[in-house]
């Protein structure tokens, strides 16, 4: 598989594009998140004895697995609910977000339900979440996971997430996007991508983040992400909220990992510094997928 010139060209200034390519074609490496709404850590790695569990530096729960069997999906203790496959870098956001017993919980763009398990088991089901989407198949497998994971605390809505009106503690926004960060989960990626596919994309981002500022509760936090690596739905995407909003305030986000500069300069504009604070994560980091984080407090 070739990368389009332009392509290149286009991140070879913000990343030594050699190894993003080297790490862009490389098998990931597969990882699980236990549930411990069903099982303990402990007691799942008695389970899973015979495969190699490695920890996930940032999320307690989160471990890189290696064994004979690749096809985890049928293992029982996944059917069980004992277990989420879930890539590593997608672990973060929930972790930054950090949502507690009473919170009241949007994840505004919910399926197939990765982060929304997560955030159900950091909140031991106590507490809400409205778990939202938009699409017939995307909430059927929002479904299923929930119920494989024994959630009881999440309410499931079909809808825009701009038609949403109730305010929230705490908003997981893991906005729809390009998905340059995962090359090497699908390489579909590639052949899709051209030069002006961000335009139409970061106007849904910035419509989206602007919605989900505005029904956050006064103190409450909003975690942006994606898992893209592009400054349009990113950095700039986090800009404009910045801009429009005095009352928005940039958090660092403070993790046991590896991180790249944020971008403060794209396409002619110069970005507030506060960006510093956000969490750019290419794949060459931590041998993951790509993934950008931004935590957001409403003063």
């Amino acid at each position: 598989m070739e990368f389009k010139e332009k392509f290149l060209q286009k991140y070879a200034s913000l990343t030594d594009i050699g190894k993003f390519v080297e790490f862009s074609l490389k098998d990931l490496c597969k990882s699980i998140r236990v549930n411990t709404l069903k099982i303990s850590v402990k007691e799942l790695k008695k389970r899973m004895e015979n495969y190699e569990l490695r920890q996930v530096p940032w999320c307690r729960e989160g471990f890189f697995i290696k064994g004979e069997r690749t096809d985890l999906g049928n293992l029982k203790e996944h059917q069980l609910g004992f277990f989420y496959i879930q890539e590593a870098a997608s672990m973060i956001p929930p972790v930054v977000l950090n949502p507690m017993k009473g919170d009241v919980v949007l994840d505004a763009c919910a399926s197939p339900g990765s982060k929304t398990t997560q955030m159900a088991a950091m909140m031991r089901n106590k507490g809400i979440i409205i778990a939202n989407d938009i699409k017939d198949d995307r909430i059927r497998a929002l479904s299923t996971n929930l119920q494989r994971c024994g959630v009881s605390n999440t309410v499931l809505t079909k809808s825009w997430a701009e038609s949403i009106t109730m305010n929230f503690d705490k908003i997981l926004l893991d906005a729809p996007c390009s998905g340059t960060g995962t090359i090497r989960k699908s390489l579909k990626t590639l052949k899709i991508w051209n030069p002006n596919m961000y335009k139409k994309l970061a106007g849904v981002q910035k419509g989206l983040i602007n919605h989900c500022f505005e029904i956050l509760n006064e103190n409450g936090a909003l975690v942006y992400s994606t898992c893209s690596i592009s400054p349009e739905e990113n950095e700039e995407v986090v800009d404009f909220l910045l801009q429009k909003y005095e009352n928005a305030k940039l958090e660092k986000i403070d993790l046991d990992i590896k991180r790249s500069n944020a971008v403060l300069e794209s396409n002619g504009k110069i970005l507030s510094k506060e960006i510093r604070k956000c969490l750019r994560i290419w794949p060459q980091d931590n041998d993951t997928s790509g993934f950008f984080v931004a935590k957001i407090r409403k003063l």
